[in-house]
């Protein structure tokens, strides 16, 4: 915020999708290159994911609020909120999967991320509207932690 402000309220919920999308498909197009052109680390790419989708989620909490400039105080209280969420469900998903995640490839996590992205994207041109699915908002946490999965195995 402080170099940007909240420039990111202008941008609609279709927007935040593909720009999450434009990460997740540089990281899979140098994993699958083997090399890259841009020498930009990775993992940036990961938190480039992250923010996007926190700033999806907050999104979806103020789609009735007009407002472009917010306070910091504000927009902190968001995200950590939207964090704390995020780390609760990985959590109990963990508990529940027994951390398969530490299993699984990279390249999975990445192919995971952008499944999510093309769900979004789906329930986004049906207006919101899911039959049996879960929302946006649980594909934008999931993203998160596969984000972050991602990072710690790269540090591994």
């Amino acid at each position: 915020m402080k170099d940007y402000g909240t420039a990111w309220r202008n941008l609609r919920p279709k927007s935040l999708t593909d720009q999450i999308f434009i990460k997740a498909q540089r990281i899979k197009s140098i994993e699958e290159k083997g090399t890259q052109k841009v020498h930009d680390d990775i993992t940036g790419e990961y938190i480039g994911i992250i923010n996007y989708c926190l700033i999806a989620l907050i999104q979806l909490e103020l789609a009735n609020d007009s407002r472009i400039d917010l306070p910091y105080q504000e927009v902190e209280h968001l995200y950590l909120k939207y964090i704390a969420n995020t780390q609760k469900l990985m959590e109990d998903k963990n508990h529940d999967y027994g951390e398969a995640w530490r299993d699984m490839r990279l390249s999975s996590l990445t192919d995971l991320i952008l499944m999510k992205i093309f769900r979004v994207k789906q329930i986004e041109d049906n207006q919101g509207q899911t039959i049996i699915s879960e929302g946006v908002d649980a594909n934008y946490m999931d993203m998160i932690n596969y984000a972050v999965f991602a990072m710690i195995k790269l540090k591994s």
